[in-house]
C-alpha cells in the first residue's frame, strides 16, 4: 500500500453497496471493504485512515460496538457511519466522527472522507506547531537576547515554526472554504465566554 495515499475501510454488509461505495473513492484512495465486525482486526492491522460503518445491517451486531471497540482500542482512524436515521446517541458519546444520512450521494461519500482527512491534518500541523512554539517559549525563557540571536539552532527552530505557521493557516482556509466547516467555525468563535 502506497503510504502516501491515504487510506479507506469501507465495512458493508451488502455487498453491492460496499462495491459502489469502493468505487466512488478508489482513485483518491486506497480503499479495502469488509462485511462484518471482524473489521476491527482489519482496522488494527490496516492502520486506515477512515473507516466507513454501515450502521444497524452488519450481520454480527450492532455497528455501534465496532464503532465503540475502535475509539476504546486507541485506533487512529476517523469513523463515518451510515445510517438511515438520525443518530439518537449523545453527541459527547459519540463513537462516530461524522454520519451520512441514508441515501448517500457520492458526493456526500468523497466531501465526508475529504473532510475528516482534512481535520487529521489540521489537528497534526496544530499539534506540531504548538510543539515547536513551546520549545521556543522555553529556549526565549532561558537564554538572552545575545545567546538567541547567535544560535543557529533557534534560527532553524524560528524557520520551523514559521513554514509550519503557513500550513497551517492554509489548511484552516481549505477547511473554512467547506460550507460545513464555516459553520461549525462560526459556532466556535461566536460561543459566549
Amino acid at each position: 500500500m502506497d503510504t502516501d495515499t491515504p487510506s479507506v475501510l469501507i465495512v458493508e454488509a451488502e455487498p453491492d453497496l460496499a462495491e459502489l461505495y469502493a468505487s466512488w473513492l478508489e482513485g483518491a484512495y486506497h480503499v479495502e471493504t469488509v462485511r462484518d465486525e471482524s473489521a476491527v482486526g482489519a482496522v488494527v492491522d490496516g492502520g486506515f485512515d477512515v473507516v466507513i460503518v454501515d450502521c444497524h445491517r452488519l450481520p454480527d451486531g450492532p455497528s455501534s460496538e465496532l464503532c465503540d471497540s475502535i475509539s476504546s482500542r486507541g485506533i487512529d482512524s476517523q469513523v463515518v457511519a451510515v445510517t438511515g436515521v438520525e443518530p439518537t446517541v449523545d453527541p459527547e458519546d459519540a463513537a462516530f466522527d461524522d454520519y451520512l444520512l441514508k441515501p448517500i450521494s457520492r458526493d456526500d461519500l468523497r466531501h465526508s472522507v475529504e473532510n475528516l482527512l482534512l481535520r487529521r491534518t489540521y489537528d497534526e500541523q496544530l499539534g506540531a506547531y504548538f510543539e515547536l512554539a513551546s520549545k521556543k517559549a522555553s529556549l526565549d525563557g532561558r537564554l538572552s537576547e545575545a545567546e538567541l540571536q547567535s544560535s543557529q539552532e533557534y534560527a532553524e527552530l524560528e524557520d520551523r515554526i514559521a513554514v509550519l505557521r503557513t500550513k497551517v493557516n492554509e489548511t484552516r482556509s481549505q477547511l473554512l472554504e467547506r460550507d460545513h466547516n464555516r459553520l461549525l467555525y462560526q459556532d466556535v468563535s461566536s460561543a459566549p465566554d
